[in-house]
């Protein structure tokens, strides 16, 4: 498997804005509220709508360009005085033992994305905590520092496999930020609070970002709605949920986003080609207003865990 270049820089931790409104540009109207970015390490070819095109027996021949572009988000946070918690796969960290030590070293979270991008559904219980706790071990022994969260691959945490928590408890996770609350035809427990909860004892799951409009509960926590969706549309969303609600929101995307020179697999899912591929070009644009609109920190900041 072949890398992408990769730069290096001085590792150096940015300053870090108490609000929204010391970031310089960020949004006045959300001040003192600060929401939380989350970033989820994994190349193009572990995208689940990819799977059909990228079986895992085919990774090692294909070319990796997650260091190169994780690099490059690592660079967009600190030019912004940004932070976030950055969900690593397994698999990833293997290959890049030193991004996972620069994730660190920059002042950012790090957390486990499990090993090798199975959902949940996909393992047993049994399974489920021999990956997420090999994973854990793995990153803490890498980067020296304790790994407390947990991110399902594709918010595979639902009402079937609600077990996953019990699991990730007992491998010695803190929280969980799995569940998207929202009707998709992929993931999704819609059902679910749209804020921080218990879903069991000593166990707290930090859903992604949504708003309520018009009865309607709708996506505002990233991935493909906001790279295919016009900008000002997530803002609005973010805005409303910091204003309205006095509430932060729980932001991700992918390295992957940002790449539109990633090689184009031959999916046979025109929806999936459609989700994948469109708007990469534009991506970064868009999270650099993001970042700029917005304060943003990692998620065990803007939530802390009681010791």
């Amino acid at each position: 498997m072949t890398d992408a270049a990769s730069p290096r820089q001085p590792l150096s931790p940015p300053p870090l804005p108490t609000s929204a409104a010391a970031a310089g540009t960020a949004d006045t109207g959300a001040a003192l509220l600060v929401n939380a970015l989350s970033v989820d390490v994994e190349d193009y070819y572990h995208a689940s709508a990819l799977a059909p095109a990228a079986p895992r027996t085919r990774w090692d021949a294909l070319p990796a360009r997650v260091d190169g572009m994780t690099w490059r988000i690592l660079d967009l946070l600190e030019a912004a005085g940004a932070r976030g918690t950055f969900f690593v796969l397994g698999c990833v960290a293997a290959r890049h033992p030193e991004l996972v030590r620069a994730i660190v070293a920059r002042g950012h979270e790090l957390a486990s994305h499990g090993a090798l991008h199975f959902r949940v559904g996909e393992q047993t219980p049994a399974v489920f905590r021999r990956d997420v706790a090999d994973t854990r071990k793995r990153l803490e022994d890498m980067a020296g520092v304790a790994v407390l969260g947990y991110r399902a691959p594709s918010f595979s945490i639902n009402r079937a496999t609600w077990w996953a928590f019990q699991e990730l408890a007992a491998a010695g996770y803190r929280y969980s930020s799995s569940l998207n609350p929202i009707r998709h035809d992929h993931y999704g427990v819609p059902d679910a609070p749209r804020f921080p909860f218990d879903p069991i004892a000593g166990m707290r799951e930090i859903p992604v970002g949504t708003v309520e409009l018009c009865g309607q509960r709708l996506p505002c926590g990233g991935g493909g709605y906001f790279r295919l969706l016009p900008y000002a549309l997530s803002r609005r969303a973010i805005r409303t949920v910091n204003r309205r609600e006095g509430k932060p929101v729980v932001f991700y995307f992918h390295p992957w986003e940002i790449d539109p020179d990633q090689p184009r697999l031959p999916v046979p899912s025109l929806r999936s080609r459609f989700r994948h591929y469109v708007n990469l070009g534009v991506m970064e644009a868009k999270l650099s207003r993001l970042l700029m609109d917005f304060s943003w920190r990692r998620i065990d900041e803007v939530y802390p865990l009681e010791p």
